[in-house]
């Protein structure tokens, strides 16, 4: 690697940051903060395709049952437009 990197477009040289400690503590802390929310909304994501699954599966199982009554109806359609065989 040459020295630099390359941020948004810009190449920026790599140099030592310093920062003072009173921000450095606040820094971690926003750090912490943000990987919380990141986990909080790994849990919220988690929760929505669960949901998502559970609404499929009653999707699916409804129209297993549609097809299923839709059969039924064809059947009794079909036996009633049809002379009887003696």
């Amino acid at each position: 690697m040459s020295g630099y990197s390359t941020w948004r477009g810009i190449k920026m040289e790599r140099m030592p940051v310093f920062v003072k400690i009173d921000d450095y503590d606040d820094v971690l802390a926003m750090v912490r903060t943000i990987r919380s929310k990141m986990e909080d909304a790994k849990g919220t994501l988690q929760k929505i395709h669960d949901l998502k699954n559970e609404e499929d599966h009653q999707v699916d199982s409804w129209q297993s049952t549609l097809t299923e009554v839709e059969k039924k109806i064809d059947f009794i359609d079909h036996s009633l437009n049809e002379p009887e065989h003696i």
